[in-house]
């Protein structure tokens, strides 16, 4: 929320302040009567400075509002008031918000600053005069639960409470929850980071440490491990991730538990008891990190050489876990979730309801456990978009078969709920019974074979993906080993499994839709038959108005409109006897009016060639221009509607990049840069022309995408939006901004730069050195504008893990992103959403083949398949990897499949689906699942050069495999 803190130099983001100060009044007026009490003022105060850790709702007001909690400090919220009773060196700090908040929210900021002896009494009085605001009584709104402390508050509190001001006290502390309850673009972002910081921690420093201790069979405490994850926590390096140490801190002290004594409550302590790991023991890990004061959490249970009880209770567990997290959509309330966890249990394993946890998590943010969030049977809050909840469940006190000592078992996720499936914040660090199984009679090989997923793993696996030399040591490159295909096996089941449960759960919440008909009205030329225009001379001509969008035809001695929507065709012909015919067809209708006569064509003779070109032109002209804008007007009515852009306004200078183009491009043939600019709640591109300008709204932003120029000639930003927006008259969900870092340069000779010199011309290295500073300067502005825009989260390509393809028609480098797999360069654009997709199969995988296809399947079974044809098989196992390191289930093929009516198929009977084994009949190992489609698929010429274009080699993809071999075989020929 704040810029910068350098020591005790603090510095107020201005612009969040406003935005925040106008979402606190408008929820309060919105919702006065039933959450804040009816109060007429809110009086909240921060205790004084402490290095105990707790969450106070006071505290999470400050950070929410101003980036900081200053301590002992009172604000007091009237109608068109905000008052800060501080000390003077406070108050100096946030005279910055004063001229903003009366110019923009018309309320007056004022400061009441005492002196460092004073007690403050002169400005208590004048504070309680400004709430009592000349009436009898009021009812002043404060946080019941939070007593004060120190001399300030003390005093304050008795002041207010005195029987003289007659103020009526109501708690707001359910209005301060719903307030906090869902996050904008900023607070997500820091839930983000804290969650990728504690599962980085989870995976690459505790897991690896509770290896090593039991590999090794050391003695070690609960509370060493419990210091040495602290200081991971405080020092993200330590776990591979770069956050400024400052910005980070502990939700809590870790927790570690074993040995049979657990406690499943979050004020759990690790204790001085040694790790317990042997036969049958049970771990038990949480972790908690914040990041600028916004929290996360993630919890896992360890099992060692598990029993068969503890193997089923702990599938059970992920079974309910899993439902939880799935349940926690849009509009359903908290109840729900919990009762949808409670749902698997009672099926899966009736004589453990008893022993499951009474919650499945609270809301979490600048709280821990953010009050009237609490996930259970009898919260009936509802869910909205946007909302962070750590998702924990567990079951307590179960007994061992030998009955000799009880054991838990613990799961926890950070989850963000959105307006479809909810998003996993920290589910890579893994939970899958083949991951957190130990069996230490396998432990060298465990060791090797650990599974590694999650955004870190893109850079542990990026080697398996980079381009082979394409025919030599292929051998090498391919080999697997024994160990990393069983536990790669292992896990792909796992997949199957869930995905196939999911499907199921998707498709039978699946209500059916109606079709909407789309409506039209006829369009109407003329009104009456006083403003059809008389003809010109005695000689009846066609005529074309082009005000009223009409074209006028001689018919029967009198002018007939038409308006110029219901010509489909028009064209002019020339005889052998120099006649000029022009042809008119209409477009088809239906019969509305009986006995009404309805033309389907006319044609018309013409001497006057001139003439008859120069009537078609025109009839063309205007009907371009008239379906250009009923398309644009089409488009525009399906746009959702969004919030105005909020300008930084003159006094706060935004974030700009200049000199920038976009794509899709403008109407218009001579194009012109623009400037790219970051407001409040979004960014603005304009250029010097009036008309042409796009707002892009950080809401709207799904994916945001910085690639810098490496290979390519472009820098580009790139957002893939949730709704569509117009760019001129063209609408799009991708918006894209670059610059091209390179011109092409040719020499007078046509050849190429270097054609007429020596390459070792002083001029030429110059010229290569100055186009490389240039590059590298666009690409640290793009980055440093990328850096300070805090609201969104901007993902860099992988160049390692790419791999060309064929998309559309031309072949072009696929690149995968944390979340994402994409290409940028080239249009039409392809963003794919790893979290959409519901499987993966490669298809055309036959020993000898080069080329494989890819055919991505996404979970709304209404898209059409996605087909990357023409792959590389040298790419083939490393996308694999990455497919299984990012949880995505993939099958195999020998052929091209028919999906559509798959799908369908799937749709009409998902009980029928799962019945017959689900996805699994794509599975290449089972004897009845062989394809009855064509073998043969899209395949590029011999050329590998990426460069040439294969335009010819890449005609979009036939519903027929069979007629397009053919005709991929006559081009060969």
């Amino acid at each position: 929320m704040a810029d910068s803190r350098n020591g005790d130099t603090y510095v107020i983001d201005v612009m969040k302040f406003i935005s925040r100060t106008r979402a606190l009044y408008a929820h309060w007026n919105e919702h006065i009567a039933d959450i804040w009490g009816s109060a007429d003022a809110l009086a909240v105060a921060t205790h004084p400075a402490t290095n105990d850790l707790r969450y106070l709702k006071s505290s999470a007001l400050h950070i929410w509002l101003l980036g900081y909690e200053f301590s002992d400090t009172i604000m007091v919220f009237s109608s068109k008031q905000i008052h800060f009773l501080c000390s003077k060196k406070i108050a100096t700090l946030l005279e910055v918000v004063k001229q903003p908040a009366h110019d923009e929210l018309g309320i007056d900021v004022v400061m009441h600053a005492k002196a460092k002896g004073d007690d403050g009494n002169g400005q208590m009085d004048a504070v309680l005069r400004a709430i009592r605001d000349g009436k009898e009584s009021q009812v002043v709104g404060h946080i019941a639960r939070e007593a004060p402390e120190g001399k300030l508050l003390e005093k304050w509190t008795e002041r207010l409470t005195n029987a003289k001001f007659q103020f009526q006290f109501v708690d707001i502390t359910a209005g301060l929850s719903d307030l906090f309850a869902a996050k904008d673009g900023t607070e997500i972002i820091n839930v983000k980071k804290a969650a990728y910081l504690a599962s980085s921690v989870m995976k690459n420093v505790v897991v690896p440490k509770l290896e090593k201790v039991i590999d090794e069979e050391r003695d070690v405490t609960h509370s060493l491990l419990m210091r040495l994850t602290e200081k991971a926590i405080l020092d993200p390096t330590k776990a591979g991730v770069k956050l400024k140490p400052e910005c980070v801190d502990i939700c809590y002290p870790p927790i570690f538990q074993s040995g049979g004594k657990f406690d499943l409550k979050p004020s759990a302590v690790s204790n001085d008891d040694l790790l317990a790991y042997d036969p049958g023991s049970i771990i038990i890990c949480a972790v908690g990190a914040r990041y600028n004061s916004y929290c996360s959490n993630v919890a896992r249970t360890y099992l060692i050489d598990a029993t068969n009880l503890q193997s089923k209770a702990y599938e059970v567990l992920l079974k309910a876990h899993e439902a939880a997290i799935n349940a926690m959509r849009r509009g359903r309330k908290l109840s729900s979730v919990y009762q949808a966890a409670l749902s698997v249990v009672e099926k899966e394993a009736p004589e453990l309801v008893d022993k499951l946890t009474k919650s499945a998590g609270t809301g979490i943010g600048l709280e821990f456990r953010e009050s009237g969030l609490n996930i259970n049977a009898r919260n009936d809050k509802v869910l909205r978009p946007q909302m962070a909840f750590n998702v924990s469940l567990g079951f307590q006190n179960m007994e061992c078969e030998s009955k000799k000592k009880k054991f838990s078992l613990f799961l926890a996720d950070t989850v963000i709920v959105k307006d479809e499936d909810p998003e996993i914040l920290t589910g890579k660090c893994s939970k899958l019974v083949t991951d957190v199984s130990y069996d230490k009679e396998e432990k060298p090989c465990r060791k090797k074979a650990r599974r590694t997923s999650g955004p870190e793993s893109y850079f542990i696996n990026k080697t398996s993906l980079r381009s082979y030399n394409n025919n030599n040591n292929n051998n090498n490159n391919h080999v697997v080993s024994k160990d990393e295909l069983r536990m790669r096996n292992q896990h792909q089941a796992e997949l199957a499994r869930r995905k196939n449960e999911e499907t199921v759960r998707r498709l039978a919440g699946d209500g059916s839709s109606g079709s909407t008909a789309k409506t039209s009205t006829d369009s109407v030329a003329y009104k009456n038959v006083n403003d059809v225009p008389q003809p010109r001379d005695l000689m009846m001509m066609i005529q074309v108005d082009q005000k009223k969008e009409a074209v006028l035809l001689p018919i029967y001695g009198s002018m007939v409109p038409f308006h110029v929507s219901t010509i489909r065709t028009v064209s002019n012909q020339q005889d052998s006897t120099r006649n000029n015919y022009i042809r008119i067809i209409f477009s088809v209708i239906t019969l509305k009016n009986q006995g009404a006569i309805y033309l389907q064509e006319v044609t018309f003779r013409c001497k006057d060639s001139k003439r008859s070109s120069e009537v078609v032109q025109a009839i063309k002209t205007l009907r371009r221009q008239v379906n250009a804008r009923e398309s644009e007007r089409i488009e525009r009515g399906t746009l959702v509607n969004q919030e105005k852009l909020q300008l930084a306004g003159n006094k706060f200078r935004p974030l700009r990049l200049s000199g920038l183009w976009i794509r899709p491009q403008f109407s218009g043939r001579k194009r012109v840069p623009g400037a790219l600019e970051a407001h409040a709640n979004g960014f603005r591109y304009s250029t010097t022309r009036p008309n042409e300008r796009v707002d892009v709204l950080f809401a709207n932003v799904k994916h945001a995408f910085l690639q810098p120029a490496e290979k390519e000639m472009l820098t580009i930003l790139h957002f893939h939006l949730h709704n569509h927006i117009m760019v001129g008259n063209k609408k799009t969900k991708d918006v894209q901004f670059y610059v091209e870092v390179m011109d092409a340069v040719q020499s007078l000779g046509g050849g190429g730069r270097r054609s007429s010199s020596s390459a070792y011309d002083p001029g030429e290295i110059l010229e290569e050195q100055r186009e490389r500073d240039r590059k590298n300067k666009i690409n640290v502005d793009f980055n440093h504008f990328a850096t300070r825009v805090s609201a969104l989260e901007f993902e860099q390509p992988l160049r390692e893990l790419g791999f060309s393809g064929v998309t559309d028609k031309a072949r072009v480098f696929i690149v995968p992103t944390s979340s994402c797999l994409v290409m940028l360069t080239e249009t039409p654009f392809l963003v794919v959403s790893l979290s959409e997709v519901e499987i993966v199969n490669l298809e055309r995988v036959v020993f000898g083949q080069k080329y494989f296809d890819m055919a991505i399947v996404f979970k709304d079974f209404k898209k059409d398949v996605l087909k990357i044809n023409a792959i590389d098989t040298s790419h083939l196992e490393g996308i694999k990897k990455w497919l299984d390191a990012i949880d995505i289930k993939y099958y195999e093929s020998k052929a091209n499949l028919m999906w559509r009516p798959i799908l369908k198929r799937i749709t009409d009977d998902p009980q029928g689906f799962i019945d017959d084994g689900g996805w699994e009949f794509l599975n290449l190992e089972r004897s009845d699942s062989e394809p009855e489609e064509s073998d043969q698929g899209y395949e590029p010429p011999d050329a590998e050069d990426e460069s040439e274009s294969e335009d010819e080699d890449s005609e979009s993809e036939s519903e027929d495999q069979e007629e397009e071999e053919e005709d991929y075989r006559r081009r060969e020929m």
